[in-house]
């Protein structure tokens, strides 16, 4: 999938890219139909909303569910990250954002590379998110919204937020964020939220700045993200557990874009269950050899 000169001008200047209907509805029944099973697992790479048993967010799904295992290979989510930043990617992180009708909880307002550099050490914003709605998307279940060309500022000043949610995030100050909406237009066009069916695609700047309000509806707002990162670029810290922020930096080799529809041999090595291994965290800083 190859982006147009008119793609690359629209990323730079507003930080993201919308695909409506990218993925036909064939494609994405594979995926939505093996979430609740997912969903249901009482593992330690499914956070609860807080208080609540409604998953927030699923992780690393990719490596135990084969239809995410082929997604997270699929040439139209990666081709598109791997042209902007013209290297090859791996794997980041794989979450799956479950925003559950009446119970998904906010997202407060943040830059994605922001939790990267503070909690991972990922030396630059070379990484960035792109997602697919599992859910159709509208202004009731909690829609992103995007500060447009926010990520122009590059990294802002935030704030390690441990109580609003249950899962902590690096996350920026109201006042600021006023400023930001201001400049990029204020009532016109400041903040902005792409909305479509199922099957929609976003592609997002590690430096957008972007939140989510919570869901009041009584429709779910579920949600696939692949965090791709430049290989050149990986962490240099394993502070967060593995299944959170992926320590293994293999360059990702696409498969053919009929991958949802039909059967491609992938790799589940978390298939039998969490490893031990992906549970330890350090807080020392990785040495590479020059």
């Amino acid at each position: 999938m190859k982006l147009t000169a008119a793609q690359h001008q629209q990323f730079d200047r507003d930080g993201y890219l919308f695909f409506p209907g990218i993925f036909s509805p064939e494609e994405t029944r594979t995926l939505t139909t093996e979430v609740p099973g997912l969903y249901s697992r009482r593992e330690d790479y499914n956070v609860r909303e807080k208080g609540r048993d409604a998953v927030r967010t699923n992780f690393a799904a990719h490596l135990y569910s084969k239809p995410f295992a082929k997604l997270a290979r699929h040439p139209r989510m990666v081709e598109p990250v791997q042209e902007l930043l013209g290297e090859a990617l791996y794997m980041h992180q794989f979450k799956i954002n479950g925003k559950m009708g009446f119970e998904g909880d906010v997202w407060q307002w943040h830059q994605d590379y922001g939790t990267w550099r503070n909690d991972d050490l990922m030396p630059t914003e070379r990484a960035m998110n792109v997602a697919i709605f599992l859910d159709d998307v509208s202004e009731f279940n909690g829609p992103l919204m995007f500060i447009p060309g926010s990520h122009k500022r590059g990294v802002v000043d935030a704030k390690h937020d441990l109580t609003t949610t249950s899962y902590p995030l690096w996350t920026i100050d109201n006042g600021l964020i006023g400023q930001l909406v201001d400049r990029a237009g204020g009532k016109n066009g400041g903040i902005v939220s792409p909305k479509g069916p199922a099957g929609s695609m976003i592609l997002f700047h590690g430096c957008l700045v972007h939140a989510s309000g919570s869901n009041l509806s009584p429709w779910n707002r579920v949600s696939v993200y692949l965090s791709l990162c430049a290989v050149s670029n990986h962490i240099r810290r394993f502070k967060r557990p593995e299944f959170i922020a992926h320590r293994d930096f293999t360059p990702i080799e696409t498969l053919p874009d009929d991958c949802l529809l039909n059967d491609y041999p992938v790799e589940l090595p978390w298939k039998k269950g969490l490893p031990a291994s992906a549970l330890e965290t350090s807080t020392d800083e990785l040495k590479f050899a020059a």
